[in-house]
């Protein structure tokens, strides 16, 4: 303590002293007035100031879930600390009236990114990732390098299920275009809601940034809210569409995959998805670019980067600048509240839609090659704890089945299905 009033007695002599040279070059009580408005507190009780303080208490409380309670923290920490530092006034770190020239083709500085660099704060200029469409694609990159997609290679139906779960992407699209009173959705971000049904973080960020970039920030806080919120949202459906035998069944083991197939894979899924669907093909590029580093064995330098190295800083960039656009105008309205309804209504109707086809497809499957639907609902893209929910549901049944490889299946497939339906989706609405 002593050592303490030591310092703060000669941080006062030294004010002290400075105090004749300052007053001779400016009028003391204007520059500590002026020093006194330009704090950020006093805008909280200035106009809409208020809005930023709720805006600042809801990133505090992700922070509280992204700690606490581990719901995708490694994207809802850096997304909250964005948003908090968005929403404080006067430090100038990121400007949506920048943006909002940048997409307004009357505007001067359409489309410049020079103007933002020159003009922006530290997040305008990290966000610029974002809107050109890099730190998704970055990020799928690495998602491929960790991906395995084995179980999708030995049994190729799974391409139906994950397929199946894109459903609610488009039922929602169609659904959201009506004209619901006070929320005024237009074709584009209709589009950009309904892929929060895929359960695809960095899709549902990039065909967002495309289309609709003014609701980037409630988008991306829903999609990401409902992939954490997988356990609790998907077993309730799963339940209620499948009966016990149906839940029983057990599939038989996956064969053994060899490397040639692997590697031949993302090298096929590449060209020929983005011949089929070209505006998919930044997306599918990178996540089988990053499978093929993963899977050819000779350039294990580069995918361990891709999957750790590069990830981490992407995932850093993306989280805090996709937080930075939640400010309090863009998101305390009625639309958010809209979008954060129908996004969970997306979500489930994908899950819902993957458990369904799987009930199909046994109509058609002799005994013994019958799906289980549990796995179905894994055809969302929140790999892997979709599938992890698909095999804690089934052992609760029978804690001898395993179905958690049988579930990578359906849950791989729907990172490639929600990628296709966000290109046909920006080739549509783009």
């Amino acid at each position: 303590m002593k050592n303490y009033l030591k310092y703060f007695s000669l941080m006062a002599l030294m004010l002290l002293m400075a105090t004749p040279v300052m007053a001779a070059d400016f009028n003391m009580e204007e520059g500590i007035a002026d020093f006194f408005n330009e704090m950020g507190f006093i805008s909280f009780f200035q106009g809409e100031g208020w809005k930023n303080l709720i805006m600042i208490a809801v990133g505090c409380y992700l922070l509280y879930l992204a700690i606490k309670k581990g719901f995708e923290p490694l994207l809802l920490l850096p997304i909250a600390f964005g948003m908090i530092l968005a929403n404080l006034p006067s430090a100038g770190m990121y400007s949506s009236e920048l943006w909002a020239e940048f997409i307004n083709p009357a505007s001067p500085h359409y489309h410049s990114y020079g103007h933002i660099m020159a003009h922006g704060g530290l997040l305008d200029i990290l966000y610029i990732g974002v809107k050109a469409g890099i730190y998704p694609c970055l990020i799928f990159l690495g998602v491929g390098a960790m991906t395995d997609f084995g179980p999708l290679i030995a049994n190729p139906k799974s391409l139906l299920l994950g397929a199946a779960a894109q459903i609610g992407i488009f039922a929602t699209f169609i659904v959201v275009q009506a004209d619901i009173p006070g929320f005024g959705f237009t074709p584009a971000q209709a589009g950009s809601i309904g892929i929060i049904g895929g359960a695809d973080g960095p899709t549902a960020i990039f065909l967002t940034s495309k289309l609709a970039p003014e609701l980037l920030g409630p988008i991306a806080v829903a999609a990401y809210s409902y992939m954490a919120l997988v356990p609790v949202i998907q077993p309730p459906i799963m339940r209620a569409l499948t009966t016990k035998k149906e839940r029983l069944i057990r599939m038989s083991q996956l064969r053994t995959v060899s490397k040639k197939e692997k590697i031949i894979f993302p090298i096929v899924v590449a060209i020929i998805v983005t011949l089929v669907v070209p505006s998919s093909g930044t997306l599918i590029g990178s996540l089988m670019l990053g499978n093929l580093m993963k899977e050819c064995g000779v350039v294990d330098r580069l995918s361990k980067t891709a999957q750790n190295e590069l990830n981490n800083i992407v995932v850093i960039f993306l989280g805090i600048t996709v937080g930075a656009t939640a400010t309090a105008q863009s998101f305390l309205n009625v639309q958010t509240i809209g979008i954060l309804a129908v996004g969970i209504v997306a979500f489930g109707a994908g899950s819902a839609s993957g458990v369904l086809m799987a009930k199909l497809m046994n109509l058609f499957l002799k005994e013994g090659s019958k799906i289980n639907p549990l796995i179905g609902s894994a055809g969302v893209s929140a790999v892997p704890m979709a599938a992890r929910v698909s095999q804690q549901e089934g052992q609760k049944e029978d804690r001898r089945n395993f179905l958690l490889m049988h579930a990578m299946g359906p849950n791989v497939a729907g990172v490639i299905g929600s990628a296709v339906a966000a290109g046909i989706l920006l080739s549509f609405l783009g």
